[in-house]
């Protein structure tokens, strides 16, 4: 019977959930900044080494539940990498044939994760152009799009089920700050902003959520002017964040403010925190800490006191040949040396350079 296979393949999601501890949070050591706790959320410890394991878990979930997969359904998804490699995941825990839709851009490393999991990559040249080839492919093939950036706000419960906010805050809860300043994470389908923005205002918090956007990217735009149809004509270069289009998933309203972050800011960040961390981080980890400066630049000019969380998205390993690599970054037209400076000056004196 068909729901017998839906009844197995939801008890092996389970089973996958409850064999994976939670995620640590990791507080960073701020001695120039005593006022001032920072935690990271570590979301690189996930089974597939990134955030998007949870919203992958989500995904199936909430198409096994609405009876759009089935046994033998093949999953498509549009994805710049790292959904895609933890959907390979999945797809291969219940045996089903998944194709990944994404930039010919994409870094080798995730489309050697992917094909590991059993999955095929499916290169597009324009990035505009991948959801539609999303869709086309599921014709083909009789398939199920799994369409991350419509249904990622809505296939997690944003009150609790162990989602990323319920397991931040409730890490938090032996904290000197149990009710953190500030929340900072990135734009990628919404799904994340989202969870968090809605989790604190059912739980009655006054944490802020501050979203940072890399460029080629109109999430930031679509925050200030409610305009769906602007587009970009480039897709993001920093990998799982910023979208050429407005997304289903992005709910501007649960979010408190907002931050355009320069590409250069954004590995600049990147590759200082391998230092700070002792470990090597991706491009979205960049962006993120660039925002969480800048919100410790404005708490200590405002004399604030408080603790600040975000994320390490993902492992720095899958861009070991592109923003690791100084020839890439040359070739991208990627300037750190300014936004280097202006981090370790912060970092190291708390002076904050500005940078034309």
């Amino acid at each position: 019977m068909p729901r017998h296979w839906v009844n197995q393949a939801i008890a092996k999601i389970d089973a996958d959930f409850q064999r994976s501890a939670d995620t640590h949070l990791l507080q960073v050591p701020t001695p120039q900044f005593p006022t001032i706790s920072l935690y990271f959320k570590d979301e690189s410890t996930h089974p597939t080494g990134s955030l998007k394991h949870r919203l992958a878990r989500s995904l199936f979930l909430y198409g096994l539940c609405n009876g759009w997969i089935k046994e033998h359904t093949t999953i498509i998804e549009a994805s710049s990498g790292s959904t895609a490699v933890s959907e390979a995941y999945f797809a291969r825990l219940l045996g089903l044939p998944f194709i990944a839709v994404m930039p010919r851009s994409t870094s080798v490393e995730k489309i050697n994760q992917i094909e590991f999991y059993g999955g095929q990559c499916h290169l597009i040249d324009n990035p505009a152009k991948i959801h539609e080839a999303s869709i086309g492919l599921a014709k083909e093939t009789n398939g199920h799009f799994m369409d991350q950036f419509k249904y990622a706000e809505r296939a997690t419960d944003w009150r609790g089920n162990n989602n990323i906010a319920e397991s931040v805050f409730a890490q938090l809860e032996k904290e000197p700050f149990p009710e953190p300043h500030a929340v900072v994470v990135g734009g990628g389908t919404g799904g994340t902003s989202a969870t968090i923005g809605r989790y604190i205002r059912y739980n009655q918090l006054n944490t802020q959520l501050h979203v940072v956007d890399p460029e080629n990217s109109v999430f930031f735009d679509y925050y200030h002017q409610r305009d769906v149809s602007l587009q970009s004509a480039k897709g993001s270069r920093i990998e799982g964040i910023g979208r050429p289009r407005v997304e289903d998933s992005f709910n501007p309203d649960v979010i408190d403010s907002m931050q355009k972050v320069p590409d250069s800011a954004s590995i600049a960040s990147m590759l200082f925190l391998e230092k700070l961390l002792g470990r090597r981080c991706g491009g979205s980890t960049g962006t993120n800490f660039y925002g969480v400066i800048t919100l410790m630049r404005e708490m200590i000019e405002q004399r604030q006191s408080g603790a600040i969380v975000t994320l390490i998205c993902d492992d720095g390993n899958r861009y070991t040949n592109t923003y690791y690599r100084a020839q890439w970054r040359d070739e991208n037209a990627i300037d750190v040396a300014p936004y280097l400076s202006q981090i370790e000056t912060f970092w190291e004196t708390g002076q904050w350079t500005q940078i034309n």
